[in-house]
């Protein structure tokens, strides 16, 4: 039943990141906005490592909050499909991009097994002009070093 759930779970998470909604862009984003959308992943990913699954679900957009109803859901979800971001041993950002009309986040982690991943964010800004992570899409992607 647990794996299940979590497989549901991740399913649910990865179709919001698809079915990403909000008006197209007509700029490219900002250096605020770009800053602030890094605070925000940082903020989630650092209330994962505490396992503070309160605040980690605070910053996922209202549209997940519905889909996974309490933080422990949230969490639970978390945990099963999402250990890179969930406990990385390292974090880098990369470019803030706008796809679809959305902004999307590349994020680089080393997972805890020290595999590289991409975790690519997608945000949405609020009406109230903060931001909230709207999905999230892990890559199997190795980086070439210099």
């Amino acid at each position: 039943m647990r794996g299940s759930l979590q497989s549901f779970a991740g399913a649910l998470f990865a179709a919001a990141f698809l079915l990403m909604q909000g008006p197209a862009r007509a700029q490219d984003p900002t250096l605020a906005e770009t800053r602030a959308i890094e605070a925000l992943i940082s903020s989630q990913i650092d209330a994962f490592r505490s396992d503070d699954s309160t605040r980690a679900y605070s910053f996922a957009s209202p549209v997940l909050q519905r889909q996974f109803v309490n933080p422990e859901t949230f969490m639970s979800m978390v945990k099963g499909g999402y250990q890179p971001v969930y406990r990385p041993k390292s974090v880098a950002f990369g470019r803030l991009r706008e796809v679809k009309g959305n902004l999307v986040q590349e994020v680089f982690v080393v997972g805890p097994d020290g595999k590289d991943w991409t975790a690519l964010y997608a945000v949405e800004q609020q009406p109230d002009g903060s931001w909230r992570i709207s999905g999230c899409k892990l890559l199997d992607e190795p980086r070439v070093s210099a």
